[in-house]
């Protein structure tokens, strides 16, 4: 076939594929891949599901008992693992603090000061440095000081003792024999000055806790010099010990004197002194330090439980110890999956959403496609979404998942409507019951709770409702749990435990949607509830006031619409609350310019007749966005700025063009007459609680114009102001149904015959 320059030929395949369905749904859904809209909110669901398989950790299997359980099989260890034997532990840490070192404190001044007290006290009976003769009070000092007496030791005559002394004065006559006696006992006790001296290993006032008896076996303790602790060294117990160190002593004195006169009495003499001598301290806090670090440093002691060992028997309820040995068991059992076994469940998960998300997504995009459209409200949406799937993920720990479900459950159907509402929990219930591995039976409880609150939360007109609520899914949380629990075969006593649970999270649940969550509701999803319109619709409002004070007549007007407004939506059950307290507000824009509207003039003062008409629908049109403006400072909700927005659509001021018509007639010169100059902007209504505001304002304006309104002439004006809107076209976008309109139209024409209903004429009377 010949064609024209720069067209493109099909081929016989191409006009095959154009008529073939299969093609042309195969470009669809390719058209709407494509779509740039349609891939952001792909990738934002993408984004949730990553977070919930992130956070419930879904590569891994779920835990699928919990404390309370009646297994209806024996619970047995798919693996070995092990469990930490706290008694053991603890003995062996207990073991380690006792055989810890303890730690002294070393001061060798008084071994100094007792080796000058044993030279000065020698000194006294040298022949050469001291008298010939012995006083007998020196010969007493020999008798007390060189002599180491006990109550059983026999006792000498006093020549023996004179003999010993001067045998010993006589081993100090030769030259270099004092200091030589200085060197020995130097000597002898050097390694008691250097490391120090303990009466006896427990001192009376230092145990710090521990059984003390176990030091007797200790070989070595912790010593430093004083003033000095960081030169902490080890010291065997027999070289710092009183009885050793007397044990020792005569051997070292050998060494070097080579009287045995003198040994003798020197060896007296310091057992005299030295147990009063002791250099040692023990030091609490260093001791306490050490044996803290052996007790850290002894690991923990295990138990292995093999594989295939029973952990619960059947029918025995899980206890809080049994509960801890499946808890290590999955915890092992998780360890040991290989990276295929935890791919292969992550991806499993990722379908598990992905069809959920195709299921309510088609859902949503058949039935509330504004949903979809509004980005904001479709974040928000998938946020708490998200949000509940987590919050119940967490809660788990305490058993009360319940809570958040409930809380979405209750926030969509306030925020959109309750069949969107009933599918969302049912998807998300499944997405928490797989996540935590829990069965048909939770599940059942879960969707029967959040069933209820939904269903009860058609209309909201007081905050006690959402109380009310609560309670009532307080109560049929509890009774669904004590039936699936005898269905079970659970333990009755354990069914009524969870039951209770249950019912205060329901009551919970209620409480926190009245007092927290009711208002974020409404802030973040643009929606508002009969509670505010209730609060809203009050007289007392500024907005109102300040309507009555400057325009009473609007304000009789509005007040008026607002009636025959709220009985025509209720008539085919839309929203007479909102539609009334919308038409409280739609007309607050003519506070400004009060005058200049019909409603609000006296007899002959009509200010537009020194206007052209130009200038006189500018004036009324104005009164639309100066409505909204001052709704906006006033911080209305977002749908009743909808209604002052939308309540005249795009309308005709029909009475200034006529007046502009009929002048541009009369003078040749004058330019055209342009309708769309003489229109309200705009938008049309985008409800039908709007499309309705629209016919029951200007059927409430037309019917104060009659001058008998009869029910004939009042079902006539109806008629003719709905089908002028119908063929003008303001109400396509409203949703309204033809059906809808005329059943508005009867509510309308019923509700204006009531107002001007005929009254018997009485006659005259005569005046008092």
């Amino acid at each position: 076939m010949s064609t024209g320059a720069g067209k493109h030929t099909k081929s016989r395949r191409d006009h095959v594929a154009d008529l073939d369905p299969t093609t042309r749904w195969t470009s669809r859904i390719w058209h709407r891949l494509s779509d740039g809209d349609l891939l952001i909110r792909m990738g934002l669901c993408l984004a949730a599901a990553v977070i919930l398989l992130l956070v419930t950790r879904a590569w891994l299997p779920p835990l699928v008992f919990r404390e309370g359980d009646v297994p209806r099989r024996a619970i047995t260890a798919r693996t070995d693992f092990r469990r930490a034997n706290a008694e053991q532990t603890r003995r062996a840490r207990e073991q380690a603090m006792r055989q810890a070192r303890r730690v002294y404190r070393h001061d060798p001044e008084p071994i100094r000061q007792l080796r000058g007290d044993l030279k000065n006290t020698v000194v006294r009976f040298d022949p050469v440095g001291g008298e010939k003769e012995i006083s007998d009070d020196d010969f007493e000092i020999w008798k007390k000081e060189f002599y180491f007496t006990t109550e059983t030791s026999p006792k000498l005559d006093d020549d023996i003792y004179r003999e010993q002394l001067e045998q010993f004065r006589q081993a100090l006559i030769p030259d270099g024999a004092l200091a030589q006696f200085e060197t020995a006992v130097a000597e002898a006790l050097r390694d008691v000055e250097q490391n120090g001296l303990l009466a006896y290993l427990i001192e009376p006032d230092a145990d710090d806790g521990v059984d003390g008896n176990a030091d007797f076996n200790q070989l070595q303790i912790r010593v430093y010099p004083i003033g000095n602790p960081e030169n902490e060294s080890n010291v065997a117990v027999e070289e710092v010990l009183l009885a050793d160190v007397l044990e020792r002593l005569p051997e070292k004195l050998k060494k070097t004197l080579q009287s045995d006169d003198i040994v003798a009495r020197v060896d007296d003499w310091l057992k005299h002194k030295l147990p009063s001598a002791t250099t040692l301290t023990l030091d609490p806090e260093r001791t306490a330090e050490r044996r803290r670090l052996a007790s850290n440093s002894v690991e923990e002691v295990y138990d292995v439980i093999r594989r295939d060992a029973v952990l619960v028997a059947a029918g025995t309820p899980i206890d809080a110890k049994s509960f801890e040995l499946i808890r290590l068991e999955h915890e092992a059992y998780s360890a040991q999956l290989s990276r295929a076994d935890m791919l292969a469940r992550w991806l499993g998960t990722l379908g598990m959403y992905a069809a959920l998300y195709t299921l309510c997504g088609f859902f949503i995009h058949f039935r509330y496609p504004d949903l979809l459209k509004n980005l904001g409200q479709f974040v928000g949406l998938l946020a708490i979404s998200t949000a509940t799937v987590v919050l119940c993920y967490w809660a788990n720990y305490w058993s009360a998942e319940m809570v958040p479900l409930l809380l979405f459950s209750m926030t969509v159907a306030i925020a959109f409507n309750r069949e969107l509402a009933l599918l969302l929990a049912a998807s998300l219930g499944v997405v928490v019951v797989l996540s935590l591995g829990q069965g048909l039976t939770p599940f059942v409880i879960l969707m029967a709770a959040a069933a209820t609150a939904i269903l009860m939360l058609g209309q909201v007109r007081s905050r006690t409702k959402l109380t009310y609520v609560g309670f009532c899914v307080g109560l049929v949380a509890a009774l669904t749990t004590i039936g699936v629990s005898v269905v079970d075969s659970q333990s009755l006593g354990l069914g009524l435990i969870d039951a209770g649970y249950f019912a205060l999270a329901g009551i919970f649940s209620g409480i926190v949607m009245m007092a927290c969550l009711l208002p974020v509701v409404e802030k973040v999803f643009g929606v508002i509830t009969d509670i505010s319109l209730l609060e809203l619709g009050d007289a007392a409002h500024p907005l109102l006031q300040e309507l009555v004070r400057r325009a009473p007549g609007t304000y009789n007007h509005s007040i008026n619409v607002a009636s025959l407004a709220e009985a025509a939506a209720e008539s085919i059950g839309a929203h007479g609350l909102l539609v009334r307290v919308g038409a409280y507000f739609h007309d607050i824009g003519k506070i400004f310019k009060p005058q200049y509207f019909v409603e609000n003039q006296t007899q002959g003062d009509n200010r537009h007749e020194s206007l052209v008409p130009a200038m006189s629908t500018l004036i009324i049109i104005a009164h639309v966005k100066d409505g909204a403006d001052l709704a906006r400072q006033h911080r209305l909700p977002v749908p009743i700025i909808d209604f002052i927005l939308q309540h005249h659509g795009t309308t005709l001021v029909e009475y200034f063009y006529k007046r502009a018509s009929e002048q541009c007639e009369t003078d040749p010169d004058a330019a055209d007459v342009d309708e769309n100059t003489f229109r309200y902007p705009g938008p049309k209504p985008q409800t039908r609680e709007a499309g309705i505001l629209m016919l029951a304002d200007a059927v409430e304006s037309a019917s104060r114009v009659l001058v008998e309104p009869t029910p004939a002439r009042i079902e006539s004006l109806i008629e003719e102001l709905t089908m002028k809107r119908l063929l003008d076209g303001q109400l396509d976008e409203s949703g309204l149904t033809l059906q809808e309109v005329r059943t508005v139209r009867d509510s309308l024409a019923k509700s204006l015959t009531a107002v001007y209903h005929g009254r018997v004429k009485y006659p005259d009377q005569r005046t008092a």
